[in-house]
């Protein structure tokens, strides 16, 4: 466990010392925060204390920012080679996959954590429903999870950077759009399966309240198939 740990504190100062944690953090804040507060369907437009216009933005932001943030994970160390010097260290393939993970999801959690002066400031308005806000926050977290494993995945079969957000962003456009749209063109068991495949469906639930235990299972199985998709990658490179 502990060699998680340093894998995930060494890419999360990465991060840091790149000024990449800053820059993301900062337009994510920004982005949101102008969307939420200011522009649209903003909070004080719509009369009602309430953050689902601010998951409603975090909702496609995370989407784009997750792939650059998981980009250079495994295609800069392609690039350099470094990869195969960390493979023969005494750490497993899975080790280093959920350190990698981690270090993404911990800077998500970061910035979603800086989020809370909206809450704050929300319940402070009027009544807020609390369970509400706290399952969209659920909600971001498990999407953002799910699209950290495809990042790390698409990121691990290239050596560039830009071909590994690219294909992170071309899968995920399936589970973000596609499948929901071809959903209602289709009636019986495979509208079904499409409209259970897009994340779309499963966020909304889960950030209406409702916590099922189907949309659990389908984000972990997706982080799994992730992680374990990047975990062949990485055992056939040390063949």
């Amino acid at each position: 466990m502990s060699k998680i740990w340093t894998i995930a504190n060494r890419e999360l100062h990465t991060f840091f010392d790149s000024l990449i944690a800053y820059i993301m953090i900062i337009a994510f804040l920004g982005f949101s925060g102008f969307f939420t507060w200011l522009y649209g369907a903003d909070i004080f437009f719509v009369k009602q204390a309430s953050l689902q216009s601010f998951f409603n933005i975090a909702y496609w932001t995370l989407f784009f920012f997750i792939p650059a943030l998981t980009m250079r994970l495994f295609a800069e160390e392609n690039r350099s080679g470094t990869l195969e010097l960390l493979l023969t260290k005494p750490v497993s393939d899975w080790e280093v996959v959920l350190g990698k993970f981690l270090s993404t999801f911990f800077l998500i959690l970061i910035a979603l954590a800086l989020t809370l002066p909206y809450y704050i400031t929300v319940a402070s308005i009027g009544p807020v429903d609390h369970g509400a806000v706290w399952s969209g926050y659920l909600g971001l977290i498990l999407m953002s999870a799910a699209y950290i494993s495809i990042g790390i995945y698409t990121s691990s079969i290239s050596s560039n950077q830009i071909v590994g957000y690219l294909l992170a962003l071309f899968i995920g456009i399936f589970f973000q759009i596609i499948f929901v749209m071809l959903a209602g063109n289709f009636t019986g068991l495979i509208g079904e399966t499409l409209n259970y495949l897009s994340i779309s469906t499963h966020f909304d639930s889960v950030s209406r309240g409702v916590i099922d235990t189907k949309d659990l299972i389908y984000f972990l199985t997706i982080i799994f198939l992730g992680m374990l998709l990047t975990e062949a990658n990485l055992a056939r490179k040390r063949l």
